[in-house]
């Protein structure tokens, strides 16, 4: 009978530790980041669905500054939640050498510009990397950017034409008046700097 009751209240003991181990801890937070398309085909689809205005990242593998703005710019919560929310987000390899088909036409890989039609197309022809191209609802008016840019720099750019602000107010004008209110911290780059 000592011997039961001794195991009785061993279980009773031993019973919140074990069950305390039989649940299961939360699933981890899925880090929050830009719902980043690579499909043109997608991207029509999409547009077609539901119109909406489009930020494309036109890089290289070989850009420095294309890694440094994807690890830095590119992930800021602030800049993921807007762009997100107001874009269909693109990255676009420009020197991708599949065939592309676009709006009824057919983009290559053209060697003298190291680089696929629908980028020199896009970029009008002056090659350089990053840029970001912005293009109004159902593809109209793209428009590019050259250069790396900071969350500073880019929240003006994403807001500018995400808030509709380009209809009614020239940039000069826009960029005096526009108080940014994103967090400008950085990410912390882990990427090596450019040239190396």
């Amino acid at each position: 009978m000592k011997r039961i009751l001794l195991f009785a209240v061993a279980m009773l003991l031993i019973s919140p530790l074990v069950m305390a181990k039989k649940k299961l801890p939360h699933p981890p937070k899925e880090a929050e980041e830009i719902h980043w398309i690579t499909s043109i085909d997608e991207l029509q689809a999409k547009m077609q669905q539901n119109p909406k205005k489009v930020f494309m990242d036109v890089y290289t593998g070989w850009c420095g500054w294309c890694k440094k703005m994807e690890a830095t710019t590119f992930q800021n919560p602030d800049v993921i939640k807007y762009m997100n929310a107001n874009f269909y987000a693109v990255r676009f390899d420009a020197e991708r050498q599949d065939v592309i088909n676009f709006q009824g036409k057919e983009y290559h890989y053209e060697p003298q510009y190291k680089a696929n039609t629908f980028a020199v197309e896009l970029m009008h022809g002056q090659m350089s990397y990053p840029t970001s191209i912005f293009m109004m609802e159902n593809f109209q008016s793209p428009t590019p950017v050259p250069g790396y840019m900071d969350v500073n720099q880019l929240e003006y750019i994403l807001s500018y034409f995400g808030d509709n602000a380009y209809r009614h107010v020239k940039w000069d004008e826009y960029q005096k008046t526009y108080h940014p209110s994103w967090s400008h911290g950085q990410a912390m780059d882990k990427t090596p700097p450019p040239g190396h």
